[in-house]
């Protein structure tokens, strides 16, 4: 349960900061890809990446019921598979995220070079890490009211989207000669078929990351059985804010006009007399990342002191300075972020994109090893069963679309490529830990 820093949480509030862990550029700005895709049957990927993680958040929600714990998916796989499962699930974890706080840091340094295009990017970078980092030393308290802030701030930009799209479609803006189109066929629903609907799953997925953050917190909840109420209540705002947003983005203007590298809000506005929509929506973008970025850097610090605390990281990382603060696992989290920021600003492009999309698929096969560790420590009832069932099936399908466009088909097999690397060292691991194990049994029976 909650230590004495940190406040018990009401479920209100855990679906507070699920939001905030949730919402984030990979919505605002993946979106605009995943309509490339898909077309209007970008719909149809969101509702089904929505199915597929109330799957997944059902299944974590129930096993912090039967058993909290601080290391939550990560100590269930240990629990449900032995050492090795909990090494490579934090590992695989802890360095994906890494790569992802550094294309965030990168994404909303160039948000921000919108307003200050003299200022280097490394610098901005710099600025957004130290923020974030502050954020996390000024305790739990301080992150809730930060993330909490900040949450309210991004659901609102969408709600405002939403009412301005309604005054837009009514003619409040000024004339717009763009025709409103309805799909009324299959054919106008699905223009790029099921290989166009597919490879826009990963992205319906993305909209939806940061429920393994609110298994980390959820450990402060006041009552453990209200956790799976926050997550419905969190997944339900989301969703009808997602299909609004996106429905009503192509409504005002033809999915096929939608830019990749353009936010569809923006797209949409911006042929319309509204000023400062630019300026708007680059101030959310940046909230967007910055509040998902700080969210991934509480969950990664956490991840590593639970694997310093059961021995699968140094034990250095698991000391507290004054029985707070987490200094060295801090330390080694804020190396990563130099190295992730080096790579993010002098890797190429399209290579780190690769390599980002790659750590957003390893987030996906942990979701995997929780549905697989639910029905390994639980006794499932039939329904329960088919939920697991359904949530594999769904998140298989997101990892295999990604094989059906050149965006996101270099990332699946780099994916790979780093699955293997992590495997490897587990693999040496494991001998270490049987020949540690073989030579105190020895050292007992020589005892007795």
């Amino acid at each position: 349960m909650a230590t004495k820093s940190e406040k018990p949480l009401a479920w209100w509030q855990l679906s507070l900061l699920g939001v905030a862990c949730t919402i984030g550029t990979g919505f605002f700005l993946g979106s605009s890809i995943a309509i490339n895709m898909a077309g209007p049957s970008v719909l149809i990927a969101y509702i089904i990446a929505a199915i597929g993680t109330y799957c997944v958040y059902e299944a974590l929600s129930k096993l912090m019921i039967n058993d909290p714990q601080k290391g939550a998916f990560r100590s269930y796989a240990k629990n449900a598979y032995g050492r090795w499962a909990g090494f490579s699930s934090g590992w695989v974890y802890w360095s994906s995220e890494m790569l992802i706080i550094g294309s965030q840091l990168t994404a909303i340094s160039i948000f921000t070079q919108f307003w200050f295009p003299n200022v280097p990017l490394w610098v901005l970078a710099s600025i957004y890490a130290a923020l974030a980092l502050f954020v996390i030393l000024i305790g739990p308290k301080g992150f809730d009211r930060v993330e909490n802030l900040l949450a309210i701030l991004k659901a609102a930009a969408i709600v405002m989207f939403i009412v301005l799209a309604i005054l837009a479609l009514f003619g409040l803006f000024g004339r717009n000669d763009a025709t409103i189109t309805v799909p009324r066929t299959i054919a106008s629903l699905f223009p790029n078929g099921i290989t166009g609907l597919l490879p826009a799953l990963i992205f319906g997925f993305y909209g939806f990351g940061g429920i393994e953050i609110m298994s980390l917190l959820a450990i402060r909840l006041k009552d453990m059985n209200d956790a799976p109420k926050s997550g419905k209540v969190m997944l339900v705002l989301l969703i009808v804010i997602y299909l609004l947003s996106l429905s009503f983005a192509m409504l005002m203007v033809k999915w096929n006009e939608i830019k990749v590298d353009e936010s569809p809000f923006v797209t949409a506005l911006n042929q319309y007399n509204i000023v400062y929509v630019q300026d708007i929506f680059n101030g959310v973008f940046i909230i967007a990342g910055f509040s998902t970025m700080v969210a991934s850097l509480f969950a990664v610090i956490r991840i590593l002191v639970t694997l310093a605390e059961d021995h699968d990281a140094p034990k250095l990382f698991a000391k507290k300075i004054k029985n707070k603060l987490e200094l060295p696992a801090i330390l080694l989290t804020t190396s990563g972020i130099i190295v992730s920021i080096i790579l993010s600003i002098f890797m190429p492009d399209n290579i780190y994109e690769f390599v980002t999309t790659a750590a957003g698929l390893m987030l996906l096969y942990n979701w995997l090893f929780i549905l697989a560790s639910f029905g390994r420590i639980l006794p499932l009832e039939g329904s329960e069963q088919i939920k697991r069932i359904v949530g594999c099936l769904l998140i298989i399908a997101a990892v295999i679309g990604t094989l059906f466009h050149h965006t996101s088909r270099p990332g699946f097999f780099i994916s790979l490529l780093f699955l293997f690397v992590i495997a490897i060292i587990t693999l040496i691991m494991s001998q270490k830990w049987k020949k540690k194990h073989s030579d105190d049994d020895t050292t007992l029976f020589k005892k007795l």
